[in-house]
């Protein structure tokens, strides 16, 4: 059976991006989030960003996968399998980070494509994406993501400093916003939104007594091998992993 149906993959061509309810299960989101919440190196690794309001956003980068859980759900078939039928192509990894949105502290994202820093690497085409897995419920109370739906049809946009972060021209943002649908992309535990590289999107400050922690797998198509070497990766080939294996592991720790 296809992971993704015909109206999904018309969608995300339309849209730019598809939710996918209950990605992972509660087992295994907490697997990934107790492992997150207790590894000193995601807290003492985290990069901090300045969102240009007042406010700080954290993220721990991975720019290797491995085989530990991080990795694992990173190259995990019901997520990589998804992503290369959405993009068309064999895909590789091109990075993971954890955002890491704290009660009334976590800072805002500017509106921006992630093309729009890709674009910088040497990826000469926008053919990429990410999943961004809710690894606790995502509301607008506590800067859940917003997108605007259909702006990857619109390509490249130009990019400046917002804060510590790279947003897109503001005022090509705000005429866009005036056309296309704004989404609050709120997810329960669990769930996911594939999204493509051009789409243009944000979230806001967390302003709730809960906090937001979410998982982000990007990948690169293998045709759009970077033309020269940076910090996130060349083409190589992606070891796919069953995803019995996450949730085995999930039930062990039980």
């Amino acid at each position: 059976m296809p992971l993704l149906t015909p109206e999904e993959r018309r969608s995300f061509e339309q849209d730019g991006f598809i939710v996918v309810p209950a990605l992972l299960s509660l087992p295994e989101v907490n697997l990934l989030l107790s492992t997150a919440r207790g590894d000193r190196s995601v807290e003492d690794g985290a990069l901090q960003r300045s969102d240009g309001e007042g406010g700080i956003t954290r993220l721990k980068v991975w720019n290797q996968e491995g085989d530990d859980v991080y990795g694992l759900v990173a190259r995990s078939r019901r997520v990589v399998e998804r992503m290369q039928t959405l993009l068309g192509d064999e895909v590789y990894f091109y990075h993971s980070k954890m955002m890491l949105k704290e009660p009334r502290t976590g800072g805002a994202w500017a509106w921006h494509q992630d093309y729009g820093y890709w674009y910088n690497n040497g990826c000469l085409w926008p053919d990429m994406g990410s999943c961004l897995i809710a690894l606790e419920p995502a509301t607008r109370e506590n800067g859940c993501l917003q997108v605007l739906a259909g702006s990857h049809r619109v390509g490249r946009m130009d990019h400046g400093k917002v804060g510590d972060q790279t947003g897109a021209d503001p005022e090509r943002v705000d005429l866009l916003a005036q056309q296309l649908p704004l989404i609050y992309v709120e997810m329960k535990t669990g769930d996911a939104i594939f999204f493509h590289a051009n789409l243009l999107h944000r979230s806001d400050q967390n302003r709730s007594e809960k906090s937001r922690w979410s998982y982000i797998c990007c990948y690169n198509t293998k045709h759009n091998d970077p033309v020269k070497i940076h910090h996130h990766p060349n083409y190589h080939p992606l070891s796919i992993v069953e995803d019995s294996l996450i949730t085995a592991m999930a039930h062990a720790e039980r």
